[in-house]
């Protein structure tokens, strides 16, 4: 009986040690043109739409599709805010007005007026990997 425990123990811990990392796959799918990149940032509501973001990435844009993977992440609930960066200047710009100027979007695809909100672009992740897609 000992060593059936001791088997059993040892599998548990090594399916525990076994587990790949956590990654999150986003995709956006309709850019208006192939020109500049689209920059990518996770968020946690800590520093969403406060700081910098807690990971942040960029793609290249091919036929209007461009994706990105954030890896070794902790369960946890995130957002991501992503944004066409057409003149290739790596920041989001703005009209005089605080208008944006780029097209963007956030996770969950809600757009309302005026800036994203942490509770309408907010996601789970889990133990497994999760994919998402971010419409402009």
């Amino acid at each position: 009986m000992k060593t059936l425990i001791t088997i059993c123990l040892i599998a548990l811990s090594l399916n525990a040690f076994s587990q790949e990392p956590v990654k999150l796959e986003v995709k956006v799918t309709n850019a208006t043109t192939d020109e500049g990149t689209v920059q990518f940032g996770l968020y946690t509501q800590d520093n969403f739409m406060k700081a910098p973001p807690l990971k942040s990435a960029s793609s290249l844009i091919k036929d209007g599709k461009a994706s990105v993977v954030f890896e070794n992440l902790e369960p946890g609930i995130y957002a991501v805010i992503s944004f066409h960066d057409a003149n290739a200047n790596n920041k989001m710009d703005f009209e005089a007005n605080g208008m944006p100027k780029e097209s963007y979007g956030t996770s969950n695809n809600s757009m309302t007026m005026g800036p994203p909100s942490w509770e309408d672009s907010k996601f789970e992740i889990g133990n497994e990997s999760v994919s998402i897609e971010i419409r402009f």
